[in-house]
Formats: structure tokens, C-alpha cells, sequence
């Protein structure tokens, strides 16, 4: 595993969890629609997700619990300078997967659309 894939596994959702909100709520989007953006992706409900950043969880165990959603590969393009189908490593590919779809949603996108038809 190479160094970048490595930090990004060991970063905690807790510590990225408030950019989420801060980068959607800037943008006139809701906490909540941002709930249903991770929801979608990962089936965490807020429960759940409230339970998950109380524990400081890494994103490798974040996603390993995770029941990543059967459409998540219809989430394409770029983010990081990267283009999300192309990256190799699983979990760095999940992680910007959410990365992509919270950018969507600060960008304006329709749930509808960032749902990818779900």
C-alpha cells in the first residue's frame, strides 16, 4: 500500500466530517442533505454516523462497515486531481468517492442526480 493510500486510511471521518459540513453549509446546503449523501453511499444513518464519529473511527474501518451502495461505481470524474474510476486502491477510491459526492452537493448538483438514480 502505497503512502498516500496508507494516510488516507488512517485519517479519522470525525476529522473530515466538519469540513463536509462546513464546505456544504457555505454553499446554502444542508446538514441533513448531507446525511442523505453519506447515507446513500454507505447505509449509515445518522444514528449510526453519530456513533461513528464519537468513536474516532478511521475511514478504513468507517468503510469496512460501510454497505457501500451497488451504484457507487456510476460515481465518476475528478476530484484531488484524480479521477475517481481509475484509482486502484479500494478504500482510497471509496473515500473520494464521498470526497465527489460532497462536492457535488456544495456545487448545487440535484440529491436526485448525486443519488445516481437510486
Amino acid at each position: 500500500m502505497s503512502t498516500h493510500n496508507q494516510r488516507i486510511a488512517q485519517m479519522t471521518f470525525a476529522s473530515v466530517y466538519p469540513m463536509y459540513v462546513a464546505k456544504v453549509e457555505k454553499k446554502g446546503r444542508t446538514k441533513k442533505e448531507l446525511h442523505q449523501v453519506i447515507e446513500w453511499l454507505t447505509g449509515f444513518d445518522n444514528k449510526k454516523l453519530q456513533e461513528l464519529i464519537k468513536a474516532n473511527v478511521t475511514f478504513e474501518i468507517f468503510f469496512r462497515q460501510a454497505s457501500l451502495n451497488p451504484n457507487a461505481h456510476l460515481i465518476t470524474g475528478v476530484i484531488c486531481g484524480y479521477r475517481v474510476e481509475e484509482i486502484k486502491d479500494p478504500l482510497t477510491q471509496q473515500v473520494r468517492y464521498l470526497d465527489k459526492l460532497v462536492d457535488e452537493l456544495a456545487k448545487g448538483r440535484k440529491i436526485e442526480k448525486i443519488l445516481r438514480g437510486s
